[in-house]
């Protein structure tokens, strides 16, 4: 989930209705990888540690998305950029596994993850120059209460791994806000190649980080069979979402992939409950509806306001 394109690189008209019902559900299957992807990679932390999960995943990761583009399109052009979105993405996913490994449950994290929309929302005004008008400031407003709701003193996200994953969050949407920008130079194979790549030499700077080992001591240098076959999995699941990601976005409008930014949440409460016996709050699931209701009507509004531009363009 943590390297997901969001909902602002697809720039093409749908030709057609059914190549668009064609992109959502391949969309969708995009998103169920990455779900099963966090899981994944959730059930090897105990073994390995979130520095050497990092380090595996840049390495196997990396390797994928290369052998899939056959070294086609990954020559970064927007260097720079391209630079600092991948070690904030490092950052990100570091910020992540640490929370996975203290305890955090899947359905907790994504819960908070969906606040993503609400601060794309508010950092596309200065970044983006793009204008929120009064309906959208008081929807991200109530959708910011549903996150006080969750965290609220004495939830069970009352504890401080919520806090890293809410500023981890803020990032993601920042990143998301620049993979718009990058998509006029570098492309999606490029741009996942890099977050991958980056994700391997952060890893190993964390390994001096005793925080970011396995409960037992220094991640082995060479993880038991099961972990390397866990992660090759992992690897594979988060290069098919990429390659899922890059055809459907190419199909369906962003208009009407953007609710999808919220189905990891769907998936995260049956594989938490399947697999580690998670079950969610009320609290938790109570502020994340409110989260999810306030930015659904904030890309309801976005569809107005731009179906009102376009009709003022052709009169």
């Amino acid at each position: 989930m943590r390297d997901t394109p969001g909902p602002a690189i697809a720039h093409a008209a749908v030709p057609t209705g059914e190549e668009a019902v064609r992109g959502l559900m391949i969309v969708a299957l995009g998103y169920a990888a990455i779900s099963l992807a966090d899981a994944t990679v959730k059930w090897v932390l105990p073994e390995i540690g979130p520095a050497a999960a990092m380090v595996w995943r840049g390495l196997l990761g990396g390797g994928v998305v290369l052998l899939l583009s056959r070294g086609r399109a990954l020559r970064a052009v927007n260097r720079p950029l391209l630079a600092v979105r991948s070690l904030l993405q490092a950052g990100v996913s570091a910020a992540w596994y640490l929370a996975w490994s203290l305890g955090v449950s899947l359905a907790d994290s994504y819960a908070v993850a969906a606040a993503s929309p609400l601060l794309m929302t508010l950092l596309a005004i200065p970044l983006l120059g793009e204008k929120v008008g009064w309906r959208r400031w008081c929807s991200t407003a109530v959708g910011f209460g549903g996150v006080l709701f969750m965290l609220q003193p004495g939830g069970e996200l009352w504890r401080w791994e919520a806090a890293l994953l809410l500023a981890a969050t803020a990032v993601m949407a920042l990143t998301r806000i620049w993979t718009r920008i990058l998509t006029r130079t570098d492309t999606p194979d490029s741009m996942a190649f890099w977050v991958l790549a980056t994700q391997a030499p952060v890893g190993l700077a964390l390994l001096a980080w005793p925080a970011m080992w396995p409960s037992g001591g220094p991640p082995p240098l060479l993880p038991p069979a099961w972990a390397l076959a866990t992660l090759a999995g992992f690897a594979v699941l988060n290069a098919l979402a990429q390659v899922l990601f890059g055809r459907g976005y190419a199909l369906a409008p962003v208009s009407a992939i953007a609710p999808f930014e919220y189905t990891p949440l769907l998936w995260g409460i049956p594989l938490g409950f399947l697999i580690w016996g998670e079950v969610p709050a009320w609290t938790t699931l109570g502020g994340a509806a409110v989260v999810i209701a306030a930015g659904l009507y904030n890309l309801h509004r976005e569809r107005v306001r731009r179906a009102e531009e376009r009709a003022g363009g052709a009169g």
